[in-house]
């Protein structure tokens, strides 16, 4: 009897990893949550928040784990960046990394779990070098990032349920990278009418203070079906 031929078997094998571009809001500026290598190879450097695809798991599944076992938060909203797959972009073995950036309330993350995996918040404009192909995955998170925030309300993601307009706008600035006029701003905020005005006031940054608003999920998606 003629031998099956297997056809994988004559095939090279990878790892297969995930990297998290985790996001937050911090004081008017953008932040990523990075940590610091405790192993070898670039043990000491900054880096994301990664692991390997485990056996019984898809790729999402393997990120959502990640984010997880880093924030503590389910549910988290993430999108797939890209596959990072150059044949030297890891010293220590032969990896494809499979990239998505994660949009988190900071103040919802687990601080302690933060905290023990010798991670830390850092200002979009200020990082560290990182390892490998790390930044590249970073500048392509913020292109998709910045594309989609035109078409779906994902910024929503990084505030808590009650914001100012001021702190909306910083976010749009942070995002964008440039400073947005804030009479236009606001004109095309009073457009949407998923952004409501509620009767609480944030006194935190004056006496007077500002008026909070919340974004109206409910009513975004009958606007979005309106326009359809």
């Amino acid at each position: 009897m003629k031998k099956q031929i297997n056809y994988y078997e004559n095939h090279p094998k990878f790892y297969v990893a995930v990297d998290c571009i985790i996001m937050g809001f911090i004081d008017g500026e953008l932040n990523l949550l990075l940590l610091k290598r405790n192993f070898e190879p670039s043990m000491g450097y900054w880096s994301l928040m990664g692991g390997f695809v485990q056996n019984e798991e898809s790729v999402d599944d393997a990120a959502k784990r990640v984010l997880l076992d880093l924030t503590g938060l389910n549910d988290i909203y993430m999108e797939q960046v890209g596959t990072f797959g150059e044949v030297d972009r890891d010293p220590g073995e032969r990896v494809i990394s499979v990239a998505y950036y994660a949009l988190i309330n900071i103040k919802e993350s687990d601080k302690k779990l933060v905290e023990s995996h010798n991670a830390s918040w850092v200002n979009i404009n200020s990082l560290p070098p990182l390892i490998f192909d790390h930044s590249e995955m970073i500048e392509q998170a913020l292109r998709l990032i910045r594309m989609k925030i035109t078409t779906a309300p994902i910024c929503f993601e990084l505030l808590p349920k009650l914001f100012t307009l001021t702190q909306l706008q910083k976010l749009y600035e942070a995002i964008y990278n440039e400073v947005i006029d804030k009479r236009n701003f606001r004109k095309r905020i009073a457009e949407m009418k998923y952004i409501e005005k509620t009767d609480k006031i944030d006194k935190t940054t004056s006496k007077r203070g500002a008026a909070l608003y919340k974004f109206n999920h409910k009513a975004y998606l009958k606007d979005q079906k309106f326009k359809l």
